[in-house]
Parts: C-alpha cells; sequence; structure tokens
C-alpha cells in the first residue's frame, strides 16, 4: 500500500509531475531586490490575498491584516524610514557588503509598483485564544505563514517579491495610519523580476552559502 491508497476519495491527486513542478517553486522563490514597472492588476493582487488567507493560522484565528501602500507621500515615508534605519546599521557594522545590500533593498522601494505592509492584530477575537496561551507569539508565526503562501502564489504568477527588513516598526504604524496596537511584521515590494535567477542574490554575490539542514534526534 502507498501513501495516495489511504486518501479519501474526494481528495485530489498530486502526482510525480506536479511534485516536480512543486519542488520547482520553491528553488525558484526569489527575495526580489530590482523589479520592471510593468503594474500588478487590482485582479490578480485581490487573488494573491485570497490564496494568502488559506495559510494555516493557530486557532483559525487569521490575525494577518494587508494594507496597500499607493500614497507617494507614505511610501516615501516608508523609504525615507528605511534609508535613517540603514544608515544607522551600516555605522554600526562597517561593511561595504552591507551597503551594497542597502542599495539593492532602495532599488526595490523605488522601483516596485505594488508595495504591501503586514501587521497582525496582537489578540483577535476570532480563534476563540485557542493554541496561544502559552505562545501568543504563534500569532506573529501565522502571519509570517501567510506571507510565505502569497511569496509562492506571486512566483506562480510570474511575479516576485522582496522583503525590505531594517524598519522602525513604530514609525511605520504611524506613517501608515493603522490600529496602534498592530503589530508590524514586514513591508514587501511585488511586481515583476526584472531578471530571473535560480540562485538567491546574497548566494550569487558571496554574501552567504545556503547550508545542509540541521535535524537532531532525540
Amino acid at each position: 500500500m502507498t501513501i495516495s491508497d489511504t486518501r479519501p476519495a474526494s481528495a485530489p491527486i498530486f502526482d510525480e509531475d506536479f511534485r516536480e513542478q512543486l519542488l520547482s517553486l520553491f528553488q525558484w522563490r526569489r527575495d526580489v531586490r530590482r523589479f520592471r514597472a510593468d503594474p500588478v492588476p487590482a485582479s490578480v493582487l485581490a487573488a494573491l490575498l485570497d490564496i494568502a488567507n488559506l495559510a494555516p493560522s493557530v486557532g483559525l484565528s487569521q490575525p494577518w491584516r494587508f494594507v496597500t501602500v499607493e500614497a507617494p507621500a507614505r511610501r516615501a515615508a516608508m523609504r525615507a524610514n528605511f534609508a535613517a534605519c540603514n544608515a544607522a546599521a551600516l555605522a554600526r557594522q562597517g561593511s561595504d557588503r552591507a551597503a551594497r545590500y542597502a542599495a539593492l533593498k532602495l532599488a526595490g522601494l523605488d522601483e516596485a509598483p505594488c508595495h504591501l505592509a503586514v501587521f497582525t492584530e496582537p489578540d483577535p477575537a476570532q480563534g476563540h485564544g485557542l493554541g496561544r496561551a502559552t505562545m501568543p507569539e504563534t500569532i506573529a508565526y501565522s502571519a509570517v505563514l501567510a506571507i510565505h503562501t502569497l511569496w509562492l502564489a506571486a512566483r506562480a504568477q510570474g511575479l516576485g517579491l522582496g522583503w525590505v527588513s531594517i524598519l522602525d516598526p513604530q514609525a511605520v504604524i504611524a506613517a501608515l495610519d493603522v490600529p496602534a496596537d498592530w503589530h508590524f511584521i514586514g513591508y514587501f515590494c511585488l511586481g515583476v523580476a526584472a531578471t530571473e535567477h535560480d540562485t538567491p542574490e546574497l548566494e550569487r554575490t558571496g554574501w552567504e552559502q545556503r547550508r545542509a539542514v540541521v535535524c537532531l534526534q532525540r
């Protein structure tokens, strides 16, 4: 008997061809930093967010909150936020390599046609608190799962996603005028990638190499 022999009759069959394509999707998912100017149609973005909403969440709380950032003044505030935080980080680190990396992030903020901020509601009524009494951080973990789901769905649509880190969360909350108790998870650029690579940029530039999985047996 194989694993597929135990599935319910109504369950879909994911055959070897599908599994190979799924592996290819995982392998070609990139943190994109350079974008083309092609707009992302509103219908495509709405479909991607619907897919992200299928992600697992603790207690089925669906704590993620998406904000599309379209106003030029708000985008400028986000760019200034990143530039200030990154300048402070570079002053501490003093790395030419880090400076080049920062320039790529600024390029993404300038070029990407679509900007998204992701937050969580820290204590949503939905889910009735199930599963997070001793680990409230599972709310944030749930949002990250939604982001990863969005990332893969975007790649399957021929779009790239870039995560802009090194931001002041409180400044983000103020600039985007969201509820003060929301927790900032990440800021993302979405669009068609300027170039395609099967190897992460940080590997290609010698920043770091992907290593074998660490799995302990106890």
